[in-house]
């Protein structure tokens, strides 16, 4: 994996020294969101809604193991097991996907991009750390993980291999397909696992080309397995998920880091040029918006400018786009986010920072 900001000319010293930075700042800093208590659990908390989900325990886990931090995975792991992970019922073997700060949860559902990322990051820490006992045996947990999410109430369509938006759901999110987690979960899982998930990468690079625009780059949040809007009413919600809106702009920077670690393109990655293209000069300028699918001004406010400027400057390693080398500079030069909104924002752009300095390898 390329090191893209030492290809645009800065040190790996200096390169070095600002990842360190980052990392202080985001897990020890007066505006972090990471919490350790102390019984040596720890929890990152989403500051927009103040609840712990497994998105941001199941990110903090894979910056931690990214960055040699096993004490924190460790603490993270510890506190997912402890107040998240079912035992019982339809949902028995996922994680609730949110939590109060105390650690009850508030819902006893799954998110499966969160299971996605707790399974890769515990194969990349059973690879770089070893296996140790009890839940911190970190392959058999992975390999136990793999299994539920594709047996029982699974959360793949057994048809057409695509992660599901929930167990049960008839659609999907574009930002959840992870095809180059899923080569890994192919090498990694039990001998009975691995073919469905070599079809399952496969299937989501094939997914992925339907599910972005074909001028602007841009992805729904939820989508049809057909790959377009998912713009049917949903019982718990009236929000609309039919256009290029906070969990969106994560598709972009997954198609970037699995082009980037595998080379593999059937048509998915020139979303990273046209992504880039179509919104430079709103990004150059600060001056984002939420979008329609064809690029029109969508009246609502953005929750996360820092995220999408910075999925878009991941967007980088597979991108063709003139202003690809800007994008990266644009980050290099912003801040971690301040304020309320900052978790989200803040994940993305370390997952962001960790790719371009080449670092987000497996």
């Amino acid at each position: 994996m390329i090191n893209y900001f030492n290809k645009m000319g800065y040190s790996i010293e200096e390169i070095d020294a600002r990842l360190e930075q980052l990392r202080q700042d985001f897990f020890y800093g007066e505006d972090t969101f990471f919490h350790m208590n102390d019984d040596n659990t720890a929890y990152l908390y989403d500051t927009g809604n103040n609840d712990v989900r497994t998105e941001g325990m199941s990110y903090g886990m894979m910056i931690c193991v990214l960055l040699d931090m096993k004490k924190e995975f460790d603490a993270l792991w510890s506190w997912a097991k402890e107040h998240m992970y079912m035992t019982h019922g339809e949902n028995a073997g996922f994680f609730a996907w949110s939590c109060s700060l105390e650690g009850v949860p508030n819902a006893y559902g799954p998110a499966p991009d969160g299971e996605e990322f707790f399974a890769m990051s515990l194969i990349l820490a059973s690879k770089k750390w070893g296996d140790g006992e009890g839940i911190f045996d970190y392959g058999a947990q992975a390999k136990m993980l793999l299994h539920d999410m594709i047996t029982g109430n699974t959360m793949f369509n057994l048809d057409n291999h695509q992660i599901l938006f929930v167990p049960g759901s008839d659609f999907t999110d574009p930002s959840y397909h992870l095809p180059h987690f899923y080569k890994e979960y192919a090498k990694f899982a039990n001998e009975e696992d691995k073919e469905f998930y070599l079809v399952a990468e496969k299937a989501s690079r094939e997914y992925l080309v339907k599910a972005c625009h074909k001028d602007t780059g841009m992805n729904a949040e939820y989508a049809e397995f057909d790959g377009s809007p998912m713009s049917r009413e949903l019982p718990w919600t009236n929000d609309r998920h039919d256009w290029f809106y906070s969990d969106a702009y994560r598709t972009a920077a997954n198609i970037a880091l699995d082009y980037a670690i595998n080379g593999i393109d059937v048509g998915q990655a020139s979303a990273c040029t046209k992504l880039q293209d179509f919104l430079y000069n709103d990004i150059s300028n600060n001056a984002m918006h939420t979008y329609e699918l064809n690029g029109e001004i969508a009246d609502w406010d953005i929750l996360h400018p820092v995220g999408l400027m910075a999925t878009c400057a991941q967007a980088s390693l597979a991108s063709d786009s003139v202003h690809a080398r800007e994008y990266a500079s644009l980050l290099w030069n912003t801040p971690l986010r301040r304020g309320g909104r900052r978790y989200y924002d803040n994940c993305l752009y370390m997952f962001a920072f960790l790719a371009l300095s080449g670092r987000y390898v497996f």
